[in-house]
């Protein structure tokens, strides 16, 4: 999509001009990154994981260098998203194991983060799960648990569990964090709508719970959704939606809703479309400004740079996958990442 590489450009120039007129305040900016990469599988076959194809003899001959160059562009994209500090937070999924988040956060552009890893072995065939990271000088971890998926009307298939992650931002104000990863679209869309459906009231009861304790909780819902915006479970389900006035509080914003809808942009490429499968979604807590951290409305953005990015026959840009269709490309990933920077006054 040549109008990624449009708004690339267009984030440097903001930048420049930004850094001219006021230094960049670590102390009063939090950044938060959610990131699809790929199927992060390490080299080893594990027992009891579908993830054969992820060997040197597999189907992708998935060698121990083209594990680490994965790595080596997964930190480079990471390092980028913010070029004034490492994000404090980074959500992801399609990670195999604890052993491939150890040697992300060891990676040459992201080790001075000294990133903590926050994970738990889930039920997926394929052994992908999801794991936030911190940056222990800037998040202050209290708590954790998983909240697993299982569907009644399908008791024999399991889906990735969702992550909640509690803690402190700058020691002061208490982030709800949670990661998701929904049950694909294959099969077809309609098809496997319930099982999305039924994830999405999963994640809604847990925020409810929240919001019952505390109606002005400070929550980061991140996640591939494998849904848009406008998709009944996130929209009504999860009932987060792009309102600007008259929402009661425990309505969530969608940070990417405008951007997908008006402005027709997305994180993944299929059939010719952008879709927004990605998502930062937030409670209403965090558009107050006068309360610690906080965001506005426009705060959801899209990260890509030029090397994230083919060019197709149409003349479009795509996400350089790391494998298209069996083949190896070399690619970061097939989805692009999204972000926000929380601000304070």
């Amino acid at each position: 999509m040549k109008k990624i590489a449009i708004s690339f450009a267009l984030i440097v120039y903001s930048l420049a001009i930004f850094s001219q007129e006021t230094a960049y305040d670590p102390q009063k900016n939090f950044t938060v990154v959610f990131y699809n990469v790929e199927n992060l599988f390490d080299t080893i076959n594990s027992p009891g994981i579908n993830d054969q194809e992820f060997t040197p003899a597999g189907s992708y001959q998935w060698t121990g260098k083209r594990y680490h160059k994965k790595i080596q562009d997964i930190a480079r994209v990471l390092s980028t998203v913010n070029p004034y500090e490492l994000p404090e937070i980074i959500g992801l999924c399609e990670v195999e194991n604890r052993e491939v988040l150890t040697d992300l956060v060891r990676s040459e552009k992201i080790k001075s983060g000294n990133y903590q890893i926050v994970h738990e072995t889930g039920p997926d065939a394929r052994g992908i799960d999801v794991a936030l990271l911190y940056r222990e000088d800037a998040f202050s971890y209290l708590s954790h648990r998983t909240i697993p998926i299982y569907f009644p009307f399908d008791p024999d298939s399991r889906t990735r569990d969702i992550l909640y992650v509690k803690g402190l931002a700058a020691d002061t104000d208490t982030l709800h964090l949670f990661v998701n990863h929904w049950s694909s679209r294959v099969g077809g869309e309609a098809q496997t709508e319930p099982k999305r459906v039924f994830a999405a009231m999963r994640l809604r009861n847990a925020i409810d719970s929240i919001f019952f304790i505390n109606p002005v909780a400070k929550i980061i819902v991140m996640g591939d959704f494998n849904d848009e915006p406008t998709n009944a479970s996130v929209f009504s389900f999860l009932n987060a939606n792009n309102k600007r006035k008259n929402a009661s509080y425990n309505e969530l914003y969608n940070l990417m809703y405008d951007i997908h809808n008006i402005e027709n942009e997305g994180t993944y490429y299929f059939r010719g479309n952008w879709n927004m499968l990605d998502h930062l979604i937030v409670s209403r807590a965090l558009l107050e400004r006068d309360n610690g951290f906080y965001c506005d409305f426009g705060s959801g953005m899209i990260f890509s740079a030029p090397w994230m990015l083919e060019e197709i026959n149409n003349g479009d840009q795509q996400p350089l996958r790391t494998h298209s269709r069996g083949v190896y490309k070399g690619g970061p990933s097939d989805h692009l990442p999204v972000y926000m920077i929380l601000k304070r006054n």
